[in-house]
């Protein structure tokens, strides 16, 4: 969405070649921001708000506790 005059944004945000924001959103972090485990929640939020692509695998890891290299 960003070929052509695109750019992307923090948190899976982009803005298409006409100007229009859009966000990204994974499936596998609208599960993981939902687990009633808020702390594991929280993880996968702290991760997702450093990142510029959305990294499921990362995501993932910190959701778990892991550490993302």
């Amino acid at each position: 969405m960003t070929e052509g005059g695109g750019s992307p944004g923090q948190c899976g945000w982009l803005k298409d070649r006409y100007g229009v924001s859009w966000q990204i959103i994974p499936r596998q972090l609208g599960e993981m921001m939902s687990d009633p485990d808020r702390e594991r929640a929280g993880r996968a939020m702290e991760a997702m708000l450093r990142m510029t692509k959305i990294d499921i695998a990362a995501l993932r890891r910190a959701f778990e506790g892991k550490p993302i290299p």
